[in-house]
């Protein structure tokens, strides 16, 4: 038997917690993964971290074939001065691309919440969810949570 507070009816305990939305930070949160979500969502998916590797930044067009040769730390140099890289990772040879002040990866749409690379998107992309924090769920967030959120905040001014 599962030991209750005396205050606590028990109806509480047994009714399933519905979480409206995901919280990057808490994996717990995150929802079994089914491709109808992304229609729906806020693309919270492209707030997380990109990581990549020669290969994508030759494909995304920012580095060419020419400089595939050259050592990857003075890649990551000009790309970091560019503001295309936050940091590069020696040991593994991966790069960070950098986001906005909001977490936005740079390559995300602000008003229709698109990639705007979507064919030359990163490999991290193309197996998401299937790779990342928590294989085979996604951070989903509805659209209309987030805008009923945004009127909640308006009206209280």
């Amino acid at each position: 038997m599962i030991p209750r507070p005396d205050n606590a009816p028990l109806g509480n305990l047994m009714k399933p917690q519905l979480i409206a939305a995901a919280e990057l930070d808490r994996l717990e949160t995150w929802q079994k993964y089914s491709s109808h979500m992304c229609g729906g969502c806020v693309s919270s998916c492209c707030t997380l971290p990109v990581e990549v590797k020669i290969k994508d930044l030759i494909r995304i067009g920012i580095v060419d074939e020419f400089e595939r040769g050259d050592p990857p730390k003075n890649i990551a140099k000009r790309l970091q001065k560019e503001g295309i890289v936050e940091r590069y990772n020696q040991k593994s040879e991966i790069f960070t691309l950098q986001r906005m002040s909001n977490n936005d990866c740079l390559y995300l749409d602000r008003k229709s919440r698109f990639c705007t690379i979507y064919d030359k998107r990163p490999d991290t992309c193309r197996n998401h969810p299937k790779i990342g924090p928590r294989p085979g769920y996604c951070a989903y967030k509805p659209k209309e949570v987030v805008r009923e959120t945004k009127f909640k905040t308006l009206d209280k001014f």
